[in-house]
């Protein structure tokens, strides 16, 4: 089911955003797994939500509307 993050959610996407290197943010659609653990676990936010952003955002890159 799609459904907008919350509020809580959407500071924790922010803040992990926030701290990811430029590189990191021009490839994230190619980050592996070990990656965005890591991103997460720097940013003290939810590895499930962070995952579930970037895959989101993955599959948008390859199939953009």
């Amino acid at each position: 089911m799609l459904a907008s993050p919350t509020a809580d959610e959407l500071v924790q996407l922010r803040r992990a955003v926030a701290i990811m290197t430029p590189d990191e943010k021009a490839k994230a659609a190619n980050l592996i797994d070990d990656q965005v653990r890591k991103i997460a676990d720097d940013a003290k936010v939810d590895p499930a939500l962070f995952a579930i952003f970037i895959n989101g955002y993955a599959l948008h890159r390859r199939n953009p509307r």
